[in-house]
């Protein structure tokens, strides 16, 4: 069983902002977000100039091709909000710092345990970290013999790297003017010259969309 993966807000408004929506579904297919996720979207989209244009883009996606995963504490999201926050849950959920990255996580998480194999883009590091650990907690119930999923951890690179030689960045020179375009508004991200871009790795071979994309 997989489930849509769960995106958080940063590649969110990254992709949506500079209108690159079809080649991040083209790449991971229907996404979801939590609530958390949406707010967060729409408060940056309408207050820094960067990323004006990624309100208009999220609502046209939503809910067909973003569905938003309600934040509602249920003893399942509780129970893992609270192991990676260290916190009680009710006070985790007050506390909005980073909180877009553990919701991300828990979502994907209580998916995971119920058989889902879930997808995770996230680039924040700390929420990376997270992710990872939980993947690997998973990896053990799975060899102590328990019927859970599991969690594939990407991010913006691994994005790009999947759509590389296909319809939305054919050749080189369309990837390094996206890169650019996401770089001023995400800082975070490497000069492409330290990343695997450009190489030829990943230009061997075209990829192709894998799947049907919005507007078409």
């Amino acid at each position: 069983m997989t489930a849509r993966p769960v995106i958080d807000a940063g590649p969110a408004l990254s992709f949506l902002a500079v209108n690159k929506e079809r080649l991040l579904i083209g790449v991971l297919g229907r996404l979801s977000a939590p609530e958390t996720v949406a707010a967060e979207v729409i408060r940056k989209a309408r207050s820094d100039h960067r990323f004006r244009a990624a309100e208009a883009v999220w609502n046209k996606l939503t809910p067909t091709w973003i569905e938003i995963l309600p934040d509602d504490v249920t003893p399942e999201l509780a129970v893992v909000v609270s192991r990676i926050s260290r916190l009680p849950v009710h006070e985790r959920m007050k506390d909005g710092r980073d909180l877009g990255e553990t919701m991300v996580v828990a979502h994907a998480v209580v998916a995971a345990e119920t058989g889902a194999m879930v997808t995770v883009l996230i680039d924040d590091g700390a929420g990376a970290a997270v992710a990872t650990a939980e993947r690997r907690r998973l990896e053990r119930l799975r060899m102590r013999g328990r019927s859970v999923g599991g969690l594939r951890l990407v991010s913006t690179l691994t994005v790009l790297e999947r759509a590389a030689g296909g319809e939305h960045l054919p050749d080189r020179a369309a990837m390094r003017s996206l890169y650019s375009r996401l770089r001023a508004g995400d800082d975070g991200l490497p000069p492409i010259e330290k990343t695997k871009l450009l190489g030829p790795g990943i230009w061997a071979q075209p990829t192709e969309p894998g799947a049907t994309e919005p507007g078409t």
